[in-house]
């Protein structure tokens, strides 16, 4: 049995090291249990200087945090003059990134 304080991940991020850029797979639930998974994926990414992509084509939910995520990454990424993209994202993030109006982030308009 699970206590109320602790967070079942149901849901992965992972840093996939390539030649030439690095890929940032996105599984299952992207949401606040994962909130360490994705610190070391944009520490990792970032530390390696090359293009990121990232791979949202597994993503069945992603929360507040998981879009922050998003949002984070591509700000950071641009700050330290990374391209960063976004690879096929299933509806339900792309729904909310217009919603929240962060969606010319990540596609042109």
């Amino acid at each position: 049995m699970v206590g109320t304080s602790e967070i079942l991940a149901t849901g992965a991020i992972r840093l996939v090291e390539e030649a030439g850029h690095s890929v940032v797979e996105l599984e299952g639930e992207i949401d606040v249990a994962l909130r360490g998974d994705a610190g070391a994926a944009l520490a990792n990414a970032l530390e390696r200087e090359l293009p990121v992509i990232i791979d949202a084509s597994r993503v069945t939910f992603a929360d507040s945090t998981g879009i922050a995520f998003l949002v984070q990454f591509v700000t950071i990424g641009h700050e330290e003059g990374l391209q960063v993209s976004l690879r096929n994202p299933p509806q339900v993030v792309v729904e909310v990134l217009e919603m929240l109006g962060v969606h010319g982030m990540f596609f042109d308009a």
